[in-house]
């Protein structure tokens, strides 16, 4: 408590910039449950249509995400130091890099939308209909590429709150086009699931462009603006953005094999699953606003020459990340039944549903450390740390462990979520332990051509 009592200041500062986080991290999720809502409606083939589509955007979401955080670690060190003219160059750089990545993919996604959806092994009549979908929505993929890095470079400069009105806008947007494009209203008859995918793509665009002004406006990029590689800027990027893909690569790769593994072991456990997953969201949205909190300040106050308070964000925003976190588990603990007969009548999935709540509310502490804790230290540029961590992890413990005590042992989808447990458990050692070590302070992040 003392701890606490002696940085309020810093505590002030992490949730002024937490909450628009959460807000936002919030928002977004409901985004895809408004259109699953619509989409629901169109039928089983369609939903699945959806969902493969969502398994290879997720794998172009790491290398906006990964770029998005080679962004906030570079302009928020600038930021720090007081170095505006630094930091506008970055961010022009990182734009410059998420649009020709976004375009590369959009254009391929366009042309192959078939052939690549063919890999998820998806039947003829989902991938006719995932094809309408994918072309749609991937196709202007570089609007998402532009959010995602425009809205990490302002969170970098202290702007949570622009990034959090843009999906505020981006959901009625959305929720509106929804009702209209898949539905139809009057004489238009609708468009179905490619309704939906206009929807969510005119909605990104808008959210888009409401924050590339924002960005333009604060840093003067319109002005002078020249598509010019700047070679330092890449190299630094590059150096901090491709561990960070790599990590989120390993993550999505392993979760495919590890929800392969939950369906061989039947239906009931397989939508018990994504029950549990998606009430543990929860819990988890508002762990990443703190994240991004915490990646912000310790950029920030590295770049400050501030090293004590760099090392304090990270633990306070544990610390407050973890209450948060754990006021929201013990409704889990107290009423797992309830909950999980929000999403299903079946008394066998609820029971397999409820059972999976008791031990996501029991390892929230060890999920708290490894969201905010590999945020903290990605913040710093020390992102080939968090990578081996998720590697080891993912592969050696949470889908080796699924197999070994969901299949072979027979103990079902408790013994899937045990693993899931072990795994972000012993991340959160490792991650921690690297933390309080300390050698991420002497990682040079700026390198300037």
């Amino acid at each position: 408590m003392k701890f606490l009592r002696e940085n309020k200041i810093l505590m002030k500062s992490i949730i002024v910039l937490a909450i628009p986080a959460i807000i936002e991290n919030i928002l977004q999720f409901f985004i895809g449950v408004v259109d699953m809502y619509y989409v629901g409606g169109l039928g089983k083939e369609a939903v699945s249509g959806v969902g493969i589509s969502n398994l290879i955007m997720n794998i172009y979401l790491s290398f906006f995400i990964a770029i998005g955080v080679g962004t906030t670690a570079i302009v928020s060190r600038y930021i720090g130091e007081g170095d505006r003219d630094s930091a506008k160059k970055s961010i022009v750089q990182s734009l410059i890099t998420t649009s020709i990545i976004g375009i590369i993919f959009g254009v391929i996604s366009f042309i192959f939308a078939y052939p690549i959806l063919g890999i998820t092994g998806a039947e003829e009549s989902v991938l006719i209909l995932g094809k309408k979908y994918f072309s749609i929505v991937a196709g202007p993929v570089i609007f998402l590429s532009l959010i995602m890095v425009a809205s990490a470079a302002l969170r970098a400069t202290g702007d949570t709150l622009t990034p959090m009105i843009a999906v505020i806008i981006s959901n009625i947007i959305n929720a509106v086009l929804d009702r209209i494009l898949v539905l139809g209203v009057g004489n238009f008859k609708g468009m179905g699931i490619a309704g939906a995918a206009l929807a969510t793509s005119i909605s990104r665009f808008l959210a888009a462009a409401i924050i590339l002004v924002v960005l333009c406006r604060k840093f003067e990029i319109h002005k002078k603006f020249k598509v010019t590689i700047d070679k330092g800027v890449q190299k630094s990027l590059l150096k901090i953005g491709w561990p960070a893909a790599t990590e989120k690569l390993v993550m999505r790769v392993g979760q495919i094999v590890y929800g392969a593994l939950i369906i061989e072991i039947g239906t009931t456990s397989y939508a018990a699953h994504n029950i549990g997953g998606t009430i543990e969201n929860l819990t988890y949205l508002p762990c990443l606003g703190f994240g991004i909190a915490a990646a912000t300040l310790v950029g920030q106050k590295l770049g400050a020459n501030k090293p004590d308070e760099a090392v304090k964000v990270g633990i306070l925003s544990f610390i407050m990340a973890t209450a948060l976190m754990w006021s929201i588990a013990l409704v889990f603990l107290i009423f797992p039944e309830k909950l999980a007969g929000i999403f299903s009548s079946d008394i066998e999935v609820i029971k397999t549903t409820a059972d999976v709540l008791k031990i996501i509310a029991i390892f929230q502490p060890a999920l708290s450390c490894s969201v905010v804790i590999t945020s903290a230290l990605q913040g710093a540029g020390d992102t080939k740390y968090p990578m081996l961590a998720t590697l080891i992890g993912i592969w050696g413990v949470r889908v080796t462990g699924a197999a070994i005590f969901g299949v072979w042992l027979g103990m079902g989808l408790v013994g899937v979520w045990l693993s899931y447990a072990l795994d972000i458990s012993l991340r959160s050692v490792i991650l921690m332990r690297r933390y309080i070590k300390k050698k991420w302070l002497n990682i040079e992040v700026n390198i300037k051509a």
